[in-house]
């Protein structure tokens, strides 16, 4: 069964408190990520960066949960997934997606991938851009009060993704009892790179 963590009364300002101290570390680890990829710098200073990079961790390593970050949610109806790989405001592996919802309960959203997602030269490596359909996807599939994970996700390659500013869409085609079924897809500047179609289970512990 999969395991949310309650932490009780904890009010929304005191989340967008820890949003604040938080986000801003993984967007600078992010943008180490990036500069790790693409630095020329000589020898030497690659050892001292190593050295401090390794006495930051150090630092972050003093006090810490145990095992993952999980999906922390607030009596208040706060839902906290910030180790998430594509959404995670704590990872600094997630672009992060912003999840947005249209007027005929589609999502969408635009992002940026950079060096990190590389696959073929200048390009989002496919695996990459299979994450990102399938979370999207399940954002449209599920919510809340009703959880679903996906069974099946089929992706049709229709040419490479380049790397730079992006846009992803899902809707529901169709529901059937505990199934839903999504499409969307993937999109660059010229248009449409992967096509993505999923069904959705409702596991049998959130079936009332």
């Amino acid at each position: 069964m999969v395991q949310y963590t309650d932490i009780g009364d904890v009010s929304s300002a005191e989340v967008e408190r820890m949003r604040a101290v938080y986000e801003p570390l993984a967007a600078a680890v992010r943008e180490l990520i990036d500069a790790t990829i693409r630095t020329e710098v000589d020898a030497d200073t690659v050892g001292e960066v190593t050295a401090e990079i390794g006495a930051a961790t150090a630092r972050l390593r003093s006090q810490q949960c145990d095992g993952p970050f999980g999906v922390r949610s607030t009596t208040g109806g706060d839902r906290m997934a910030w180790g998430n790989p594509v959404i995670g405001i704590r990872n600094p592996i997630a672009p992060p997606l912003n999840i947005q919802r249209d007027d005929d309960g589609g999502v969408f959203t635009d992002f940026h991938l950079g060096a990190a997602y590389e696959g073929p030269p200048g390009h989002v490596h496919g695996g990459v851009s299979a994450l990102v359909l399938d979370h999207v996807l399940g954002e449209v599939a599920a919510n809340e009060e009703t959880p679903r994970f996906t069974g099946t996700i089929t992706l049709r390659y229709l040419r490479p993704t380049r790397l730079g500013e992006l846009h992803a869409e899902a809707r529901i085609t169709r529901t059937d009892g505990f199934k839903a079924y999504a499409a969307g897809h993937l999109a660059d500047e010229d248009g449409i790179t992967v096509e993505a179609e999923g069904i959705f289970i409702q596991p049998k512990w959130a079936r009332g």
